[in-house]
Order: C-alpha cells, then sequence, then structure tokens
C-alpha cells in the first residue's frame, strides 16, 4: 500500500557531543573539548572541530547577578531577605524555590510600575512569597458555649476530612466544619493549602450513646455492644421500685 512507511523512509537523527558554532564551517558542529578554564561565574572552552579540525576558543558567562528584596512570611512572622537571580531569569506568581533549607512560594511580584503576574529578574523590584512546606491552619474549638481560636502546623499535603475524630495534644475534637473561602462543607475531604478555618466541637460523651430504655438494651445486645446476653435483663440500679419492665408490647383486644 500506497499509505505505508518503512523504517530506510526515515534517516536516524544525528546525535552532535559539544555542538557550537564553528566559525570556519559557519554551522553548528561537534567539538571536541581541548581545555577547560574557570573565568569568573563562567569558563573558556578549547575547542577542535570534528569536521574541519579548527581549533578555536568560545566562551561561556553567566548572566549578571540582580539582587531582590523578598518579604518571607512564615505564619504570623515576616522578615526580609536579599536573594541573588539571574539578571535573564524570567518568574511568575505561584512559582516555588528553597531558601534557608525552607520552601517558599511567590505571591506578589512588583516591578516600578505596580504588581505583575509574571517579569524578569532584570526588571524586579520587590517580591512577596509565602513558606510553602508547612502550612498553618486556622481553627476554631468550641466547648460548650465558648469557643477559643488556635492553629494547626502541618505539613504540605495534609487532608482533613469533616466530621472525623482528631487529637490535639491531650484533647480530642470532631471536625464539625471546614470553610474553604467558598462556603462551609459538612462532609468531605479538603486540602489544607484551601482551608481558610476549621471549626471543631467536643465529641459527644460516651454516656449519650448508652442504651437506657429495654427496646435500646435489646439493640445493642444483638449488635453485641453490651458483650454476650442470651437473656438481656436491665439492671437493678435501673428499675424502678413496684415496676416491673417488660419487653412485650400490650395487645390491642379483639373487637366484639
Amino acid at each position: 500500500m500506497d499509505d505505508e512507511f518503512y523504517e530506510d523512509d526515515f534517516e536516524d537523527e544525528e546525535v552532535l557531543e559539544n555542538a557550537v558554532l564553528c566559525p570556519t564551517c559557519e554551522d553548528v558542529t561537534s567539538h571536541q573539548i581541548l581545555r577547560e578554564k574557570e573565568a569568573g561565574r563562567g569558563k573558556d572552552y578549547l575547542l577542535r572541530c570534528e569536521d574541519c579540525t579548527t581549533v578555536h576558543e568560545i566562551q561561556f558567562r553567566a548572566p549578571p547577578l540582580k539582587r531582590v528584596p523578598f518579604m518571607l512570611t512564615d505564619g504570623p512572622d515576616s522578615y526580609m531577605a536579599t536573594i541573588d537571580l539571574d539578571s535573564d531569569e524570567w518568574l511568575d506568581t505561584d512559582d516555588v524555590f528553597e531558601h534557608d533549607d525552607m520552601t517558599w512560594r511567590i505571591t506578589r511580584l512588583e516591578s516600578k510600575n505596580g504588581p505583575l503576574e509574571g517579569i524578569q529578574a532584570t526588571n524586579l523590584v520587590r517580591a512577596v512569597a509565602l513558606r510553602q512546606d508547612m502550612l498553618r491552619v486556622k481553627i476554631t474549638k468550641t466547648r460548650g458555649e465558648f469557643s477559643t481560636p488556635d492553629v494547626l502546623i502541618v505539613e504540605e499535603g495534609t487532608v482533613f476530612k469533616a466530621g472525623t475524630i482528631m487529637e490535639i495534644g491531650v484533647q480530642t475534637w470532631r471536625i464539625r466544619a471546614i470553610h474553604t473561602g467558598q462556603g462551609r462543607t459538612l462532609r468531605g475531604t479538603v486540602d489544607a493549602s484551601k482551608i481558610k478555618r476549621m471549626y471543631l466541637h467536643e465529641p459527644p460523651r460516651p454516656e449519650r450513646f448508652e442504651p437506657n430504655t429495654p427496646r435500646e438494651r435489646r439493640q445493642a445486645w444483638k449488635e453485641g455492644r453490651l458483650g454476650f446476653n442470651p437473656n438481656p435483663i436491665l439492671p437493678k440500679e435501673q428499675i424502678k421500685k413496684r415496676v416491673k419492665p417488660t419487653n412485650r408490647r400490650n395487645r390491642k383486644k379483639p373487637r366484639n
């Protein structure tokens, strides 16, 4: 068929080592490195073209550095730091970088004309970044009629699910709701980076779930929550005097 392709119809792609422009060949060719020398933030190379054997020098220089002031915010603490960037480096908001053994995310870039979403480092005047590897989750803990604000420090990638029980120190709390900025959710899983505030309530006490009536005790016995009891009977301390508990419902008398 005419539409069939054969391997012979395609030439193998040629891979060049140390490919640079040769002044004699006036083309990009493969070169052999004869000498390499450090020169400041760059290097000087003595090369031999493998096509015409011409020996020539080439210099590689890193772009000049631009010292940019960064406002780094780690929770409630912020401080200024000067970071050296290549002048031709391009930065965008939400870019992530490392500094002082911590990970940061750029939230604001400023030029002489105001904030921008992206900018070259040579035109950058000031930048703001938030710590990214550790997240601060604001919480409100409610016990009875009293509520207290607090903050949880969690690792990046931590998720929380509404309705689950969690331990904070020696206290136990239940996640009542999660606020994401777009509204509250009473169920579902939310990443810590998207949480604006999390609301915690004191979990119900175990006494609340204890069976009180004969019907509840029978159901609890069936579920195995009361252990093995083939003939469930209410404890004597729960039986009122002169009252005989019965598990049978009163049957209606048949009509004549």
